[in-house]
């Protein structure tokens, strides 16, 4: 009521210039936060990192496989299908964000290189490595043990470090070196020498052509994705020291959390601390994370199922590719075992 006769007053030149500058009360609005814009990453990349992923999956199987199973039971050309499988759906699925010519170009790259490998590795072990197998058990000869740990390794390494920085010649000298060369199954013992030598080298010989292909034409990638974070611990950097607090708001925070497969296992920590994620990588929408469950256990509450892939050496299971919002993946990392999460 004030205001209004003042107001009046004012147009009639009677109110003092004091009650005219008198200030309004007005309530704080918390100030927001963002991560900064060179550290952004589209949002279509959470997506288009799946069929990158796969490639380390699909290794893993092999090399969970081999403990216990022959070389010639992996489904070699299933995983074929299900890669290029994979990629349609995900370029389904960005059909609506602008292309990314980069992504899709390394897709192809790597899914064609993967389909001759797996395609003659595969006609290899039905047609030759078969019939060395009934002259010997599963994991008898040297060869076949160092094969199985170098499998292990293979996949240990490209969970952190691209594959082309793999040292293929370390496992082919310990073949020559390390390994007796003559004892009992020799059938089976000669022809592995002669199937991981060639896939060693050759391997060795494209991974050094691609790495300096690589270095040559895009600059090294972030090793860090950064978050911005709501209820994180005081005391975080002493049980997660990779967690670099870059600012605060109020409750929230901008924080820096290493990219790859150790973000899953950050994302878990602070999930499991109290702590939800506002935004990463400048996105707030979907993320795409993976699950793997039995075939008929239910979905996630809050999440959606992209697609779906069996997981042909364990029967009965499969893997859910979920695309989940970037404020329901601390729930749904409490409530279930994520395999991974896909941080754009």
């Amino acid at each position: 009521m004030r205001a209004a006769i003042c107001a009046a007053l004012i147009a009639a030149g009677c109110c003092s210039a004091q009650a005219q500058e008198a200030p309004a009360t007005t309530a704080r609005v918390p100030a927001e936060l963002h991560v900064d814009a060179a550290d952004r990453r589209g949002e279509e990349q959470t997506y288009l990192t799946f069929p990158e992923w796969f490639l380390v999956f699909s290794p893993a199987e092999y090399a969970e496989m081999l403990r216990t199973q022959p070389s010639s039971e992996f489904p070699w050309f299933g995983h074929i299908g299900q890669f290029w499988g994979a990629y349609r759906h995900v370029f389904d699925a960005t059909a609506e964000y602008p292309f990314n010519s980069e992504y899709h170009t390394m897709i192809s790259v790597i899914g064609v290189s993967t389909t001759l490998e797996y395609g003659l590795k595969g006609s290899y072990e039905t047609l030759i490595g078969r019939l060395t197998e009934l002259t010997a058990a599963t994991n008898v000869t040297p060869e076949d043990r160092l094969a199985t740990k170098q499998a292990q390794d293979y996949v240990d390494f490209v969970r952190v470090r691209p594959w082309y920085e793999f040292d293929f010649i370390a496992p082919l000298r310990a073949l020559w070196s390390d390994t007796p060369w003559w004892g009992p199954h020799a059938l089976r013992k000669w022809e592995r020498r002669y199937l991981l030598t060639s896939e060693w080298a050759i391997k060795a010989g494209y991974a050094w052509l691609l790495e300096k292909a690589t270095r040559s034409s895009f600059d090294p990638p972030s090793d860090q994705t950064f978050v911005v974070v709501q209820g994180l611990p005081e005391n975080i950097e002493a049980a997660l020291p990779a967690v670099q607090r870059i600012r605060s708001v109020d409750d929230r925070s901008l924080i820096a959390i290493p990219r790859y497969q150790a973000f899953t296992e950050y994302a878990q920590s602070l999930a499991h601390r109290g702590t939800s994620f506002v935004e990463i990588a400048g996105n707030r929408g979907p993320i795409l994370t993976s699950l793997i469950a039995p075939s008929t256990s239910p979905v996630p509450p809050g999440a959606t199922i992209l697609f779906r892939q069996p997981i042909v050496t364990r029967p009965g299971y499969e893997r859910r590719i979920l695309e989940i919002e970037i404020a329901r993946l601390s729930d749904v990392i409490r409530e279930q075992d994520i395999e991974h999460v896909f941080d754009f």
